[in-house]
């Protein structure tokens, strides 16, 4: 066959499916015409519009903090049509210039003969349901419908807002982000992380039933309900924000200044087993991080030095031996053929007792264990399963892995397993469970379950209380508990936490410095890498908090109380002096301290009684005013009328910027400011004539 007719054939057939894709189309088009029209909603014999009953999304409910602050919460946006084809012609032709004119002064990206064009255009075609704007909020709807034709209403105007778009959003970024979590279908998967994840039952509310119509660009609300959604829960979270946003700052400046891969804190009330906070923090380039995970949660990695406590709890309490026997302390610990070194480059501490070992941390603590429990490890095991040391702690968040503990029968079991397991390896832990132990040493040996959640509230009414739970009311004797209590002590006092002391009030915890793992095992690594931890409570005679600290793999230092110890001390010492259950000797009207006057700003009269009544200073109220200002020229504090005219520039002085800023804004004036704290001058002198638009330089300091 010649080359010619070979190409006669290649285009005949290529004519052919041509015409057979075209016919394809056609056919496709007339069905798709008789089924929804040419361009107009598809009406039925009877000349109504086809309609369907679709989902109501519910508004989620919010997690706040235990002060009932929002964490995440539900933010509502309207998506916002117009039907151009129910404006009668004369309002129309009067009116479109006039919106298209407001439509371009709200979103000016686009120009008013843009938006006439765009209008025009779909009333001509028949378009009834025709995209303004996506994802506008409360006010700017508001606005929307004061403007011409759409101040008609939908029947006249065609406005359309009654699409809602809700979104979660979380006020505070990156601020606790993994414990606060998320909830989402995964194709066939679930992930529930995090409290909205563990409580996204009580979150997520009802959905309703409503009737949707449909026309030429798809399926529309109709307005008309079937059953309402019923708004998810509120879940009040344990954590406090204030003490969040100490203990997220601290660790990340730590972190920056030490070039750490990853860190942790954790701060739990004694009694309650509340976590008032819980910050993780993940290298993602230099001098940046990001909460990605859930260290705190969900990793397991050795403790270190942090395990010795649980050593001697369980040699005391087996009285293998006593905290006054002595050791010594060579600085090389020789088991079989391997051993380990103490701190301080192997120096050793000579023969000192037992407490002062655990003060030091010194690694003498291995061969001790070693020599009590040698002939029955299980003892020593049996005792880690009564503290609660190899088991979850069930906590209601998902990602709890179960603690690894080596123990004799198990494959992996060797001669150097007792007393690696003394001083902190052969043993994995998060954070969250090494802290729980410390917390229930500090409770006087009561074990209580970590909890993320306080009450659910739905409509401000608490629907479900969450009380503390304990998972053992002793886990050691009274006498055992008192030894080590002194030991956490010492610790702080003579021992590796020494610089950590506060001048204010008392702490008692443990260092703790862990090698980690290479993919090669501990020996042959080229560049060691350090876990550096701390973890203690605080005031140490009466605790109200425990803390811990975990920071991986540090660059400029390793030990635990270098890296992770400074964190917990910046933290203890912030909420101390924002706690006021540690200061009231100074509402103790028997106190010297209670009889000073203080001095308080200028203000709104609401604002200042309620602060007054909450840190219990005694005052005379003199005025019901909506400002007042401050008398203490009696040694007593009289709360006074603030003369403010209405039509006259008022006298800020000794007001906050906030206050200062609201009243002078609120008579029209544009306000500057100048430094920060209390007002001191103002550019314009009170009691002159109010000029609106007039610029006010106002001074603080």
């Amino acid at each position: 066959m010649s080359k010619d007719r070979k190409y006669l054939y290649y285009r005949a057939y290529l004519i052919y499916f041509g015409f057979v894709l075209i016919m394809v189309g056609v056919l496709y088009s007339t069905l798709d015409l008789q089924w929804n029209g040419p361009g107009v909603a598809f009406e039925t014999k009877e000349g109504e519009l086809p309609t369907r009953v679709a989902d109501r999304i519910p508004r989620m409910g919010q997690i706040l903090d235990c002060n009932e602050v929002p964490f995440v919460t539900s933010v509502t946006f309207y998506d916002i049509y117009m039907d151009p084809t129910v404006v009668e012609d004369q309002l129309f032709d009067e009116k479109i210039s006039e919106l298209c004119q407001g439509l371009h002064r709200l979103y000016p990206e686009k120009s008013a003969r843009a938006y006439e064009t765009q209008i025009r255009k779909a009333r001509a075609n028949g378009v009834r349901y025709l995209l303004i704007r996506r994802k506008v909020t409360n006010d700017a709807r508001k606005k929307l419908r004061k403007l011409p034709i759409f101040e008609e209403g939908q029947m006249k105007g065609g406005i359309i807002d009654n699409v809602e778009v809700i979104l979660r959003k979380k006020p505070f970024g990156n601020l606790l982000n993994r414990t606060l979590g998320y909830y989402k279908i995964n194709g066939k998967d679930t992930l529930r992380v995090g409290i909205e994840g563990a409580y996204y039952n009580y979150l997520k509310g009802e959905q309703g039933k409503e009737i949707e119509q449909r026309i030429s660009s798809g399926w529309k609300r109709t307005g008309k309900i079937i059953k309402d959604a019923v708004e998810g829960a509120d879940v009040v979270s344990t954590i406090d924000k204030e003490i969040q946003e100490v203990a997220h700052s601290e660790l990340e400046k730590q972190m920056i200044y030490m070039g750490a891969e990853h860190g942790s804190v954790i701060l739990m009330e004694v009694k309650t087993g509340y976590v008032r906070a819980i910050a993780n923090l993940t290298k993602i380039s230099k001098g940046k991080y990001a909460e990605n995970f859930n260290y705190a949660i969900g990793h397991l990695e050795v403790p270190g030095s942090t395990f010795k406590l649980a050593s001697l709890m369980a040699g005391l309490e087996d009285e293998r031996f006593k905290i006054t026997d002595k050791v010594n302390a060579t600085g090389f610990y020789k088991v079989g053929t391997d051993g380990m070194s103490d701190s301080n480059h192997g120096m050793g501490y000579g023969t000192i007792t037992i407490q002062k070992a655990f003060e030091k941390s010194s690694n003498v603590i291995l061969q001790l264990i070693n020599r009590s429990y040698r002939n029955d490890p299980e003892v020593f095991i049996e005792r880690l399963e009564q503290f609660g040391l190899t088991e979850k702690l069930g906590i209601d968040l998902e990602g709890e892995p179960r603690p690894k503990v080596t123990k004799p029968g198990d494959a992996n079991w060797s001669a150097l397993s007792l007393p690696w397991q003394a001083v902190g390896y052969e043993v994995m832990q998060t954070p969250l469970q090494t802290l729980t132990f410390y917390n229930a040493v500090a409770n006087n040996g009561k074990l209580v379950r970590p909890l993320f959640v306080e009450k659910i509230k739905r409509h401000g009414q608490v629907i479900k209380t969450f009380k503390p739970v304990v998972l053992n009311p002793e886990i050691c004797s009274t006498h055992t508990l008192k030894i080590l209590q002194r030991c956490l002590e010492g610790v702080m006092i003579r021992g590796t936490g020494k610089q950590l002391k506060s001048s204010l009030f008392s702490i008692a915890g443990k260092t703790g410095t862990a090698q980690l793992r290479g993919e090669s095992g501990y020996r042959d690594q080229k560049i060691k890498a350090y876990q550096a931890s701390f973890v203690g409570y605080f005031p140490a005679k009466k605790p109200i908090y425990s803390c811990i600290v975990v920071i991986s793999r540090p660059v400029r230092a390793y030990y635990g109380a270098a890296v992770s110890g400074t964190v917990f001390a910046e933290i203890a010492n912030k909420i101390y002096a924002s706690a006021l259950q540690y200061h009231r000797a100074v509402n103790d009207p028997r106190s010297p301290l209670a009889t000073d006057v203080p001095v308080i700003k200028s203000g709104q009269r609401k604002d200042l009684t309620y602060l007054l009544k909450q840190l219990n200073v005694r005052y005379q109220l003199n005025s019901s005013s909506e400002w007042v200002q401050g008398d203490t020229t009696n040694q007593r504090l009289q709360v006074q009328h603030k003369a403010i005219v209405t039509q006259k520039v008022p006298n800020v002085n000794g007001m906050s910027a906030k206050d200062a800023v609201y009243l002078l804004e609120s008579r029209g004036l544009i306000v500057r400011l100048i430094g920060k704290g209390q007002v001191y001058s103002q550019s314009v002198a009170a009691g002159q004539p109010l000029v609106k638009g007039q610029l006010i330089k106002i001074k603080l300091h």
